[in-house]
C-alpha cells in the first residue's frame, strides 16, 4: 500500500491551515470575489464554483494523492485561500514518503503580501521534512507566471528547469492546451536554510501586523 496523504491542522501566528471542507465555502467565495488580476495563470474558482471546487478536491483527496487545505487568516478567522499537498512519491518503501509537491495555492488579493503565504509554506514544508521525513518538496508553476516564480524563489526553492507540455493550461482561452511548467524543489539538506529564511519573513510580517493592531 502506497503512502496516502492526510494533512493535519497546521497553525502559525498568521495563518491556520485546516483540511478543506464545505464549511469553508462561504469564506472562499468571498475571497474569490476580490480582484482577480493576479490569477491569470492560476486555477481559482469563481464564487459560484466554490462548491464544485471543494467537491473535486475532496474526491481527489479520497484517493490519497491530495491533501487540500483552506488557509484561514488568524487576524479575521476567515478562510482567505487554499493550498495543498499533492503527488506523494515513495521510492524506497511503500509506507514512507520520499517526496511531495506543494501546490494548488491561491489567496484573496487583500491577503497577498501579508506574510500568510510565507507562513503557510513554512508550515507545509516543516511538516513534510520534519514529520514525514521527505527528501524533497516540489513546487511548480506555469513557466510564464513571473509573479508565482518570484514567490517560489523567495522561499529558497531552487529552480530545476522547464518541463515542456507538462500539464494543462489554466489560462482563460487556452482550454484544452498544455503549458510548460517551471519546476522548483527544496531538498532535506537545503531545508534548514530555507526554514530560517521563511521564519525571518514570518517574524517581520507578524511584527507589521502587531503594529497595525496597536495603532
Amino acid at each position: 500500500m502506497t503512502f496516502a496523504l492526510k494533512g493535519p491542522v497546521l497553525e502559525g501566528t498568521l495563518v491556520r491551515l485546516e483540511p478543506l471542507d464545505h464549511r469553508h465555502a462561504a469564506d472562499l467565495a468571498v475571497a474569490a470575489r476580490e480582484d482577480r488580476g493576479t490569477y491569470d495563470f492560476t486555477s481559482v474558482p469563481r464564487p459560484d464554483e466554490v462548491g464544485a471546487y471543494i467537491d473535486d478536491h475532496l474526491a481527489t483527496a479520497a484517493t490519497g494523492r491530495l491533501a487540500p487545505y483552506a488557509q484561514v487568516s488568524l487576524a479575521t478567522g476567515r478562510a482567505v485561500g487554499a493550498t495543498a499537498y499533492w503527488e506523494p512519491r515513495s521510492w524506497r518503501t511503500d509506507d514512507a514518503l520520499d517526496a511531495v509537491e506543494v501546490g494548488f495555492t491561491w489567496l484573496a488579493r487583500s491577503t497577498q503580501g501579508t506574510g500568510v503565504n510565507a507562513e503557510a509554506k513554512l508550515l507545509l514544508f516543516r511538516h513534510a521534512f520534519e514529520v514525514w521525513g521527505v527528501s524533497r518538496v516540489d513546487l511548480k508553476t506555469d513557466a510564464r507566471n513571473e509573479r508565482s516564480r518570484a514567490a517560489i524563489e523567495r522561499t529558497g526553492a531552487r529552480f530545476e528547469g522547464v518541463l515542456r507540455n507538462w500539464s494543462r493550461s489554466f489560462v482563460p482561452g487556452e482550454e484544452g492546451r498544455l503549458r510548460d511548467s517551471a519546476i522548483y524543489s527544496i531538498t532535506a539538506a537545503e531545508w534548514p536554510g530555507c526554514r530560517e529564511r521563511l521564519e525571518d519573513r514570518v517574524r517581520a510580517a507578524a511584527a507589521r501586523w502587531a503594529e497595525v493592531r496597536s495603532a
